[in-house]
């Protein structure tokens, strides 16, 4: 028989009863802990979602429901001195796939994609397979979001696009480059790709400041990326780009033109250049080469494209060549400035060559000049005495000069591909070089270079940088804002003295010399002619030559200076020299030029 005592059990059910109390007390706190928990953990979830991840997720929402369309700017315009358009851009459209909500489409309508295709094709010109291909293109195992179908499309096209009533093609505006005057100074200005970039010329080195900057246009879309009716849109409007306006004058590039596309026929040349500047300001008034292209078709048809980029090379600043005769200023220059020569007691024979160690060297006369001093043998152009006249000055000295002039480097005129020219290092000029080097053979330059050298007999002494852009300007507001405005760059490299004496010396090479083919009575003109044999590999090629001519009017107080190149004119019946291939072209555009220009006969011409 069992016997409970009622306070004992009374203790125990006390002791059950705190116990239970006790875990409750515990499992009321873990619960409270773990609510606790959970509610910090949601609160940094929603802060780490709301502030850290905010704009992530906003852009990300965003694109669900607007759509982005780019607005291109109008690209600047490329002016000549006087303001008048050399390169503009006109308004085109052009055609982009939305290529998810195309093929939404397609799948809603229950069409074929190739009939899609067909109708656009169509009225783009454009082949069908082509199109199919773009809609259903992928890249690694992803069909693509978007494509561009087609650029620079008139408004007739585009309207008849819009009529097709096709989600996921879009018209927007584009821009497309046109050039006016079509091959008026194609080299100079250049042209740009599908996209409106620069490749080469003034567009390529004055890009940045063209292209200006996009704008954009963001509507509200629904699931289908159709622009809601009544949404509204956020519209940053594209800024316009720059103007360049040149050093080139476009009557004195007419007549460059028309006298070089004459030259290149008559002479039957492979090549013309011309160029024309002032000598004081180094301003490029003219440049051209033909043959040219046409910068609004630079891709034509049937052309390789190492033939295209042969027409696309400016060759007035990217080719080089021996210079001939017309480096015999240099030679002339040096002496004076040497004092290596007196001018009034100099005296040489010309017998028509001179052996210099094995080599027997002949002048372009081989019978001979007979004894000439020192304006003589400038005035006839004479190899026998500017060899006499090199060996005087010496290899050191000579190649000062030439490094002083310019030569051996690049003279940084603002137009892409210059060419630095080779100068034969010092130390490896023989006796032989020396010799050659005096009239213009074994180094090589290019036009613009020459003509650089030669500015600093023309203006007195001073090397001054060659360029063709005056002002990056725009008008805003009725008000024009200049952005960067060429700095003029020079430095003295000869004495007045020396140039004035020798720019005396080159007027009489073109009245009773070499240049006389040049002479225009009552106006006074100096300059140098020059033939060179071209290199064809160790030796020079038969019947090959550059025919050269230099001049600067008027003589006194230069205003322009003019080069012609002829590269492998007519070598028949010795048409082939200067005097014959380039003295009858510069001519004709110092005429022109001093009829522009309203220079009168023996005036001073201080205009």
């Amino acid at each position: 028989m069992k016997i409970i005592d009622k306070n004992m059990e009374v203790i125990i059910l006390n002791r059950k009863s705190f116990k239970n109390k006790s875990i409750m007390k515990y499992r009321m706190v873990f619960v409270f802990l773990l609510f606790f928990l959970i509610c910090i953990a949601l609160i940094g979830r929603l802060a780490y979602v709301m502030i850290f991840k905010s704009d992530e997720y906003k852009t990300m929402a965003i694109k669900q429901w607007t759509s982005i369309i780019k607005i291109h700017p109008k690209r600047g315009k490329i002016l000549d001195r006087n303001g008048d358009e050399l390169a503009v851009s006109i308004n085109v459209y052009r055609v982009d796939l939305d290529l998810k909500t195309l093929r939404k489409y397609i799948e809603h309508k229950k069409i074929p994609s190739k009939k899609v295709a067909d109708k656009l094709a169509v009225i783009l010109d454009m082949d069908s397979s082509n199109i199919l291909k773009t809609i259903n293109k992928t890249v690694n195992g992803k069909k693509i979001s978007a494509a561009m179908l087609k650029r620079r499309i008139d408004k007739d096209t585009a309207d008849k696009i819009r009529k097709l009533h096709i989600n996921g093609v879009v018209i927007s505006n584009d821009t497309k480059r046109y050039y006016p005057n079509k091959n008026f100074l194609a080299h100079v200005l250049g042209h740009t790709n599908y996209d409106g970039k620069g490749l080469n010329g003034v567009e390529l080195m004055y890009d940045k400041y063209l292209k200006g900057q996009a704008g954009k246009k963001i509507v509200e879309t629904d699931s289908r990326k159709n622009e809601l009716p009544y949404s509204t849109c956020k519209y940053e409007k594209p800024i316009e780009g720059y103007n360049v306006m040149l050093t080139i004058d476009d009557k004195i590039q007419h007549f460059i033109e028309k006298a070089a596309e004459k030259a290149l026929i008559e002479k039957r040349a492979k090549a013309v250049t011309i160029l024309v500047m002032n000598p004081n300001t180094g301003e490029v008034l003219g440049m051209v080469n033909k043959p040219d292209y046409d910068p609004n078709n630079p891709w034509e048809e049937g052309v390789e494209s190492n033939e295209l980029q042969k027409l696309w090379r400016n060759r007035a600043v990217s080719d080089t060549f021996e210079p001939g005769s017309i480096f015999k200023v240099i030679t002339a220059a040096t002496a004076l400035s040497e004092k290596i020569v007196n001018p009034e007691t100099y005296s040489v024979v010309c017998n028509g060559g001179k052996k210099v160690g094995n080599t027997y060297i002949h002048c372009w006369k081989t019978r001979g000049h007979g004894r000439e001093n020192f304006v003589d043998i400038l005035r006839n152009s004479c190899n026998v005495g500017f060899i006499d006249v090199g060996q005087k000055i010496g290899v050191h000295r000579l190649n000062k000069y030439i490094k002083i002039f310019g030569f051996g480097k690049k003279t940084g005129i603002d137009l892409n591909g210059e060419a630095k020219g080779i100068i034969k290092s010092e130390n490896k000029v023989t006796k032989l070089d020396l010799a050659s080097m005096s009239f213009g053979q074994v180094n090589t330059v290019s036009c613009i270079q020459y003509l650089t050298a030669f500015n600093a007999v023309a203006n007195g002494g001073y090397w001054i940088k060659p360029h063709v852009m005056e002002k990056v300007v725009k008008v805003q507001e009725n008000k024009e804002v200049i952005k960067k405005e060429f700095k003029k760059e020079e430095k003295r490299i000869l004495r007045n003295e020396v140039t004035a004496k020798l720019r005396g010396y080159l007027e009489k090479v073109v009245s009773n010399g070499v240049g006389k083919n040049t002479y225009i009575k009552g106006y006074h003109i100096g300059g140098k002619t020059g033939t060179a044999q071209k290199v064809k590999g160790r030796g020079y090629g038969e019947g090959k030559y550059v025919s050269s001519f230099v001049g600067m009017a008027p003589v006194d107080n230069p205003k322009i200076t003019v080069m012609v190149s002829v590269d492998e004119p007519n070598a028949e019946n010795n048409q082939y020299y200067a005097s014959y291939a380039a003295t009858p072209v510069a001519k004709e555009v110092f005429y022109d030029i001093f009829n522009y220009l309203g220079w009168k006969p023996d005036d001073s011409n201080e205009k």
